[in-house]
């Protein structure tokens, strides 16, 4: 009975010899870990890459916006500074934005049509 179980255990191939010797870098539990680890790091963690090019790019586009209200605080200073000194500006601003008018005259209000070129 003893040399049936050996001959079972023998002409059977081993592990090694059906190719997984190839994946022997397996056994290094420190390469295991550390690929765990960057996997983890990678796509699950909350602070993944996916997650950094996202607040990159969102901070991108809250400079662009800071700038272009910047911009907009400053015409809108000197608008006001000219406002508070010139008395012909002040007239030119009631005229333009809030439609006034002398006594005698009208005002004729012309929409340029919109093109789509």
């Amino acid at each position: 009975m003893q040399d049936n179980t050996e001959n079972t255990s023998t002409s059977s191939p081993s592990l090694l010899s059906r190719g997984w010797d190839k994946v022997s870098w397996l056994n290094n539990k420190y390469l295991l870990a550390s690929l765990l680890f960057l996997v983890w790091m990678f796509f699950f963690d909350p602070k993944d890459i996916g997650s950094a090019f996202n607040r990159w790019h969102k901070y991108k586009e809250l400079q662009a916006s800071e700038k272009q209200l910047s911009n907009q605080i400053d015409d809108t200073k000197l608008e006001r500074s000219q406002l508070k000194d010139n008395a012909r500006t002040i007239e030119k601003y009631a005229r333009e934005n809030y439609l006034m008018k002398k006594d005698n005259e009208d005002i004729f209000i012309i929409n340029e049509a919109k093109t789509g070129k």
